[in-house]
């Protein structure tokens, strides 16, 4: 894990993680130097995890549209000076913050919370040999926290020309980070 000390020691904040695994957001639930709430895919929330993820504070969200209540309910995380995890792709993929979609810039410009990107790198690497669909046991995963910074123009608009500008100036900060934490682990 590098930089965990950028995530700010209070105050709201949005860590922007890439995801390639499931096992991701478990990870950095476990590791963040803050309790982190997740907005997550509602179909995750079945059986016993739906009583053990909304009394740890996860956030079922409905991805088939517009959710106001996980929308809301990210924003009570904000308002409360909370840390609210987000996958600003809205699902796994090649963790390479291609094709973002305009949550991550709408919690940010809506709240001024900071955004500080995450790269967790390695996750995919090697499938266990006992449960395949988790990491390798003793596989190295990296945990990159880059520089908090914020988004928007300052101007707290909200409309959709400025939530795609900043969903464009969001992609390239987050595309960066990515590029820095490769650099900075040798992947």
């Amino acid at each position: 894990m590098l930089g965990a000390w950028r995530v700010p020691a209070s105050g709201p904040v949005i860590l922007a993680v890439n995801h390639t695994h499931m096992i991701d957001g478990p990870m950095l639930m476990g590791t963040a130097p803050r309790p982190v709430h997740f907005l997550i895919k509602k179909e995750a929330f079945v059986g016993p995890l739906d009583p053990f993820l909304r009394g740890i504070g996860q956030l079922a969200v409905d991805r088939s549209g517009t959710d106001r209540t996980a929308v809301t309910g990210a924003l009570d995380v904000l308002a409360a000076g909370h840390v609210l995890g987000i996958f600003p792709e809205g699902t796994r993929g090649e963790g390479d913050f291609a094709a973002l979609r305009a949550g991550l810039a709408y919690f940010a410009v809506r709240s001024g919370a900071p955004v500080v990107p995450v790269a967790v790198l390695g996750s995919t690497d090697r499938a266990g040999r006992l449960v395949r669909k988790l990491p390798a046991l003793r596989s190295r995963v990296d945990l990159v926290f880059g520089e908090p910074f914020t988004a928007g123009d300052g101007s707290g608009r909200r409309t959709r020309a400025a939530l795609d500008a900043a969903t464009v100036g969001i992609q390239e900060r987050l595309s960066a980070h990515l590029t820095e934490a490769r650099r900075l682990t040798g992947r």
